[in-house]
């Protein structure tokens, strides 16, 4: 994990910053830290939460290399007299370059001939079979989060010019910017020809799309969710997966890995990946840099770019 978020110059970078103590065994934590003074913590996904390993510790800086700080900090939220900052935004692209190719696959139904050619005697019947273009869709977003807004901006880069956004923390003068309209939930679903996810697990959007939700979709409207598989309801999505009304594209998922006796699995009008949405080359590498520049402004007493606030803190998965 370390190679994969600091190339051997950063590690150089952080080292000049000061002592540079690396503890790479979750389980080991807490006895390796015992007795050593820390300003600055460097959390990752695989990082425990805070309280089994460093209890009533408080370092001045969690640098967070990662996106949710949910696992580590829990609901306690960001901790009285500590600064937080995470390395998201070095995610956003990747995330919605995934997001945005998921909908080409669906709608140029490039999953249904792959599955047709790799098996030409029992595969789908794919003569006359035509995809649609994304251009001309009507593409609804949920969510103006940074990976939702640079999904906006690959969509419109592609020629997408009907686009709407249902985000209650989206201004009017910030979707005019975004080139995009707002809606409610409700009218945006009955909207879609294409619905794609990009809002975070708070405990206003749990289950935020069920049944009565995905029965507002048009039929063959296309869903995509790389945000959070909790913002649909799994009962509902399996419901509607298995009756072919929908197609779907899902790199998260209610379980992970993906049970082996799934009803996702072999179904043609669902297209999966194992939560991947973030793992590039060089999403790590801008991650890495992220955490490096945010420890030498904290360092130069500067003010952080990638701080979280515990208002922040409070929308964030």
């Amino acid at each position: 994990m370390l190679a994969l978020l600091f190339t051997p110059s950063q590690l150089e970078a952080l080292r000049s910053l000061g002592d540079l103590h690396l503890h790479l065994d979750p389980e080991r934590l807490a006895a390796e830290l015992a007795g050593v003074d820390l300003d600055v913590m460097i959390t990752s996904w695989a990082t425990p939460p805070l309280a089994t390993w460093a209890p009533g510790r408080r370092p001045r800086l969690i640098a967070h290399t990662g996106g949710t700080l949910r696992p580590i900090l829990g609901d306690g939220g960001v901790p009285e007299g500590c600064a937080v900052s995470q390395a998201s935004a070095a995610m956003a692209d990747g995330v919605a370059e995934l997001a945005l190719a998921m909908c080409l696959v669906l709608l140029r139904e490039l999953h249904t001939f792959d599955r047709a050619l790799r098996d030409p005697d029992g595969g789908p019947a794919i003569g006359g079979l035509h995809g649609r273009e994304l251009a001309h869709r009507r593409i609804g977003v949920i969510g103006a989060s940074r990976t939702g807004r640079s999904f906006i901006s690959m969509v419109r880069g592609l020629g997408a010019a009907r686009v709407r956004v249902a985000d209650p923390y989206l201004g009017a003068e910030d979707a005019a910017a975004l080139g995009v309209g707002s809606a409610d939930l409700r009218d945006l679903l009955a909207w879609s020809e294409v619905l794609v996810l990009h809002a975070p697990v708070t405990a206003e959007t749990i289950g935020m799309l069920g049944a009565a939700e995905l029965a507002l979709l048009p039929d063959g409207a296309v869903v995509v969710n790389t945000a959070r598989a909790a913002l649909v309801e799994e009962a509902a999505l399996v419901a509607e997966a298995l009756s072919g009304r929908l197609r779907f594209g899902l790199d998260v998922l209610h379980r992970e890995p993906l049970p082996e006796d799934s009803p996702l699995r072999g179904l043609p009008n669902v297209y999966l990946s194992p939560h991947r949405g973030a793992a590039t080359v060089e999403a790590r590498e801008r991650q890495g840099q992220i955490t490096v520049d945010e420890i030498a402004r904290f360092v130069a007493g500067d003010r952080l770019q990638h701080a979280i606030d515990p208002a922040v803190y409070a929308r964030l998965s």
